[in-house]
């Protein structure tokens, strides 16, 4: 039975997260007029210059004709953002124990480590053919190539992360009587969330490249096969139409990982300066 606290924290909760949506919202005027601008100047410029429609179609006529092919365009932003969420969400799950261990480890620093720096060199597209004809050409792929692009990102930013914290902290912390444990969950975790959030935030940026990388390669469905299956049919308008969905889609993931970065580490000055 919920007690009188836990029915007060709810609220709180609630209030915090439209607070800091209103905030969003009223510092972003100048971002939605410079967009706004941008496309007026689109649409105005493709008539002034006389550009060819089938070189740069006006927006007018990208969300005319996006809309005419609606149902198909909002299941294949289903099935992309099916894949980015996945790939995205195992990668947090495994990518920052990984870092954690590595990082209290010398062992794992002398091996594990120079071979995930070795990998985030070489580029993830030339894995895609190799599980491509691995796997088919199912969702299992294109998952795994999303898992690759946002997997190191995240891993070697936990590591530097949870090895960064001054061990004179550390040494404090246990002399007031707080065991391994406690200062792991009080002191070394608060300090190394600031860090893990470049590498979340990076890898957010990068998980709508890894799911369109894959279906471009090999695919029957998502996002990336409709811009191209589209492109060479020359209908440059559906190929926009697509690519501003996948705008969409990796912008509510890049802004879900800030909304988590500004409830989880408020204090921190990347935020506080927002």
């Amino acid at each position: 039975m919920p007690t009188a606290s836990s029915e007060g924290e709810a609220p709180r909760g609630l209030n915090r997260i439209a607070g800091i949506a209103a905030r969003w919202v009223g510092k972003s005027w100048l971002f939605v007029l410079f967009f706004v601008s941008l496309f007026v100047f689109w649409e105005i410029g493709v008539d002034l210059f006389e550009v060819p429609r089938y070189i740069l179609p006006k927006p007018s006529t990208i969300v005319e004709k996006g809309w005419a092919d609606i149902d198909r365009l909002l299941y294949y932003t289903y099935i992309t953002g099916l894949e980015t969420v996945l790939g995205y969400g195992i990668s947090v799950i495994i990518g920052v124990p990984f870092g954690l261990a590595i990082a209290f480890s010398s062992i794992l620093r002398r091996t594990v480590y120079p071979l995930f720096v070795s990998i985030e060199m070489v580029p993830k597209i030339a894995f895609a053919p190799l599980f491509i004809s691995w796997l088919g050409f199912g969702l299992l792929p294109k998952v795994i190539i999303v898992i690759l692009v946002c997997f190191f990102p995240i891993v070697l930013n936990a590591i530097l992360a949870f090895g960064s914290l001054s061990e004179e902290l550390t040494r404090f912390c246990r002399s007031t009587g707080a065991n391994a444990w406690r200062t792991f969950l009080k002191v070394r975790l608060p300090a190394a969330l600031p860090q893990c959030f470049v590498g979340f935030k990076y890898a957010a940026i990068n998980a709508t490249v890894g799911a369109t990388i894959a279906e471009f390669i090999g695919s029957d469905q998502g996002l990336g096969f409709y811009i191209q299956i589209v492109t060479g049919n020359m209908r440059p308008d559906l190929a926009f139409a697509g690519i501003f969905l996948l705008t969409l889609l990796g912008l509510t993931l890049f802004g879900l990982v800030t909304l988590a970065e500004r409830l989880l580490i408020p204090w921190h000055i990347s935020v506080r300066r927002r």
